[in-house]
């Protein structure tokens, strides 16, 4: 345990789960994000606003425009330093999500070449569906399938192919666009390396030129690396369905093992479950004293297993430390992407074990496992019996679960919401023109602890739905959405009254949860196919999206590709580009005049839900439907 640092007043006023964890980690000494938050305040203005350069050792550099330090040591101003620091943000999340994408397709590749049998295809006409779709044979061997859509995906991620197989799915006037302005992704993996080559010293000079490229980054993302991880993970663990589960803090048990697979990738998680199922473990779990063994999810990993198989959700990004705080967990089993260092440090003041499975992913202190598509089953048994043996250590006096689990309703894929009217987008299409649903807005995950825990996730979205905007969902928001009753069918009480109607009708929840924040591209691909029905560009569509809580790379990414792609997006937090009034300028209204569409940034929730009503009745009256 380290030296404790007592947590804002805020924090400490907080009702629920969170505040009653924060008191009890106050009182065992541990510190928490928020403590360290404390400490880092006042966080480095230069820094905040994207002016401080330590590309080289020449630097680094602080930019202060106006004053005689206005150019780094190069020569760079404020708004080339800007817009570098930027699009270096954006390759960093864009890297992380399309890596993750190629994760999956490698495991599809080694099941159509018969290296593994520790997975399979649950989803075998999805298989041959994205089979025709790449122009490939769809008939015929499903390993040879599977082994043939891998290796076109593998074209993606080169820097010499046919162009990006998902980019077809987009409205011919979207492609035309990205070809004048030269930001069609051209490559997964060669947009963000070229980002790093244009922003060393000396290459890419011009700010404007900057920030189209970081467009052309982020596209790789969502039109690639980011489409390819869904769409792939459908094909091996299953198109998700509507189903019902729970989420809170309240899925942990008290008398069982517990178990939390953390992360972004369903490749571990999905063995985990399968290990924590053996009938020989479970009798070692018994004779260890516990009813069973428990698996429940966090962050993204989380909504990747709560969509497929109704697996219950803990928690998100900053209930993470929480969890172990409960002194209920006998495991964290994590692979990568938003997880704290300071899980290893917290698991120590505990009895839990803190497990790491991916070699792209080392935590100085965890229980390291190396899992590969070939060892995957065999080392996910080893990890649920280290849990059992952890039980043993559970000291009941330090537990404290400390609200009971709420019911949410998942697994809303496009096939599921298209399917459920029809199997076309004509019945969605009519329900938009009759008002029943105003628009669309995906609120996308991720928690900042300089925010109140939850509040603009839940004050946005009830903002939306109240005025018949339903509202599609990803990531770490999920949890959010579902301790307020967003995530069931009674949540239509908190609607619009038409929506409501709609919701009642299909006892459907106001609120929509689609998946993890890579299935962001499930949100993407919906606006490509109301588009192309409706015979328009997507900036036409009365959607939008929004981050109110962001706090990572990924998020930039996936803002600026939804931008791109011509949907407007609001962010709850601005990025660090404000030293730059080019470049904030670009963002926040010049980007509509380039792609249809920009950011917007506004901190209040409320306000924010009336700037994103205004923007859908324009979008409404400017397709000649009511506003």
């Amino acid at each position: 345990m380290s030296e404790f640092t007592k947590p804002s007043a805020e924090c400490s006023m907080w009702p629920g789960e969170t505040g009653r964890l924060i008191d009890k980690a106050r009182s065992e000494g541990v510190e928490l994000a928020w403590d360290r938050l404390a400490r880092q305040t006042p966080q480095c203005n230069f820094c905040e606003m994207g002016l401080s350069c330590a590309k080289c050792v020449m630097g680094p550099c602080r930019i202060i425009p106006g004053l005689d330090r206005d150019k780094g040591v190069c020569g760079a101003d404020a708004d080339l330093t800007v817009a570098r620091n930027f699009g270096r943000f954006v390759a960093g999340g864009s890297a992380a999500h399309s890596d993750h994408g190629r994760d999956l397709v490698e495991v599809l590749h080694e099941i159509g070449t018969g290296k593994t049998e520790a997975y399979g295809i649950r989803d075998e006409e999805k298989l041959r569906r994205l089979a025709a779709e790449f122009g490939l044979k769809s008939d015929g061997d499903a390993r040879q399938v599977a082994k043939d859509v891998a290796e076109r995906l593998f074209q993606d991620y080169g820097t010499f192919g046919p162009g990006l197989a998902f980019l077809p799915r987009l409205p011919k006037a979207r492609l035309e666009l990205w070809e004048k302005l030269e930001i069609t992704p051209r490559g997964i993996d060669r947009e963000p390396v070229e980002m790093l080559h244009r922003t060393h010293m000396g290459v890419d000079c011009d700010p404007v030129s900057l920030c189209l490229h970081s467009a052309r980054v982020a596209l790789s993302d969502g039109w690639g690396g980011s489409m390819a991880g869904t769409e792939i993970s459908d094909v091996i663990f299953g198109t998700p369905s509507p189903c019902k589960t729970k989420v809170n803090l309240g899925v942990l048990k008290e008398d069982k093992v517990n178990i939390l697979v953390h992360g972004h990738s369903p490749v571990v998680s999905e063995m985990i479950l399968l290990a924590a199922a053996d009938p020989e473990i479970l009798a070692e779990a018994k004779n260890a004293g516990a009813a069973g063994i428990n698996i429940a999810g966090l962050c993204c990993t989380g909504n990747e297993l709560l969509m497929r198989r109704g697996v219950p959700l803990a928690g998100n990004h900053m209930m993470t430390e929480l969890t172990i705080v409960t002194g209920a967990v006998e495991a964290i089993v994590a692979d990568y992407q938003c997880i704290m260092p300071s899980l290893v440090n917290i698991s120590q003041c505990y009895h839990t074990k803190f497990v790491t499975t991916s070699d792209k992913g080392h935590f100085p202190g965890a229980e390291r496992f190396h899992f590969t598509p070939g060892n995957a089953l065999d080392l996910a048994k080893k990890v649920v019996r280290l849990a059992v043996e952890a039980f043993k250590k559970r000291d009941p006096a330090r537990v404290l679960i400390p609200v009971e689990p709420v019911e949410v309703m998942s697994g809303f894929s496009n096939e599921a919401v298209l399917g459920a009217l029809g199997g076309t987008p004509g019945p969605l299409i009519e329900a938009i023109k009759a008002g029943a649903v105003r628009g669309a807005v995906g609120i996308v995950g991720c928690n900042n602890p300089k925010l109140k825990q939850d509040h603009h996730h839940v004050t946005l979205a009830r903002e939306l739905v109240k005025k018949d905007i339903l509202v599609l969902v990803t990531g770490c928001a999920t949890s959010a959405m579902g301790k307020a009753g967003l995530l069931v069918p009674e949540g239509a009480d908190q609607a619009g009254e038409k929506l409501a109607g709609l919701c009642r009708t299909l006892g459907i929840p106001p609120v929509l949860h689609v998946g993890s924040c890579v299935d962001n591209s499930r949100i993407m691909q919906l606006c490509a196919v109301l588009a192309n029905a409706l015979g328009v560009d997507v900036p036409a569509l009365p959607v939008a999206a929004s981050a109110p809580e962001w706090y990572s790379e990924k998020a930039a990414a996936i803002g600026l590709y939804a931008v791109a792609t011509g949907v407007t997006t609001h962010l709850g937090l601005p990025p660090l580009i404000l030293g730059s009034p080019l470049v904030t300028n670009l963002a926040v209204s010049g980007l509509n005049d380039v792609v249809g569409a920009c950011f917007l940034v506004e901190p209040d929730p409320v306000k924010a839900g009336g700037l994103l009503d205004d923007l859908i009745s324009r979008k409404r009256l400017a397709l000649g439907l009511s506003a």
